[in-house]
């Protein structure tokens, strides 16, 4: 026994573990407050909580189990991304593959199975905090950028959504993107698209250079908007909504914690 504590001290103590651990084994009050500060994962969220603030009739731990979806939505895209080509000549026979003869093809169904339950889990988690008050100040920054996630979450739905290439993917997502054209001042259907036009004298935004023809990569769906949707899927939005989802968990700590019950 003697031996053995003479052994760990010995790793303790040295130079090596010292410069990768900066604290004692948290059996203090002091070193638990450092277990959380000097990690580089741990330390965005508060040190303590209310008891009252982390009750699962309080929060609904729908916080939570939305960031565990999104990190399933993560493995299962990453693997998905070693089977699927974003052409039109391939993607919707990869996406039969994936279901009939790819090993892992359970990993499409996880996948979409996943989208759709972050949808509600997200939505859920607004309602909670609504419901709750935690939007109020010092809290309503956090609940902006918890706007920003929400809709970013929809949009990868959205994107997602053509992925599979099939008839219901084209024209569900054509009829989403005519939408687009009533963006306010950058669609050409939409509210200011005139006045800006009449204020420079030619049409600054018409159907060839709107938020739709931009959303699209063209007039109609077609394979650039594949491409496009697929590196806005994989890429562009889960790096911004990662980025986000730092920011919203660090500024639950710096606003106190969970909030708790009114």
């Amino acid at each position: 026994m003697g031996s053995f504590k003479e052994f760990s001290e010995s790793i303790t103590k040295s130079q090596a573990w010292k410069s990768i651990f900066r604290h004692g084994a948290p059996n203090n009050a002091r070193n638990r407050v450092l277990v959380v500060l000097m990690n580089v994962f741990l330390h965005l969220h508060p040190i303590r909580m209310k008891k009252s603030g982390v009750r699962m009739s309080f929060t609904w731990c729908m916080g939570g189990l939305t960031f565990f979806l999104f990190l399933v939505e993560t493995v299962t895209g990453v693997l998905l991304m070693f089977y699927y080509r974003p052409t039109a000549d391939y993607a919707y026979m990869d996406i039969i593959a994936l279901r009939e003869h790819v090993p892992i093809g359970i990993m499409r169904e996880v996948h979409r199975w996943g989208a759709h339950a972050m949808v509600i889990t997200v939505w859920l988690h607004m309602f909670r905090v609504f419901l709750t008050g935690s939007y109020k100040p010092p809290r309503e920054f956090n609940w902006g950028v918890g706007v920003i996630l929400l809709v970013l979450t929809l949009l990868l739905s959205f994107t997602g959504y053509l992925l599979p290439w099939d008839q219901l993917a084209i024209w569900a997502i054509t009829v989403g993107s005519n939408m687009a054209r009533a963006t306010p001042f950058l669609g050409h259907e939409g509210p200011g698209a005139s006045l800006i036009n009449s204020l420079m004298g030619f049409d600054v935004v018409h159907a060839g250079s709107d938020a739709r023809f931009a959303l699209l990569a063209g007039r109609l769906v077609g394979e650039a908007t594949l491409l496009r949707f697929y590196v806005l899927h994989c890429i562009f939005i889960p790096l911004v909504a990662s980025v986000l989802m730092a920011i919203h968990f660090w500024r639950v700590r710096k606003d106190g914690g969970i909030s708790g019950p009114l």
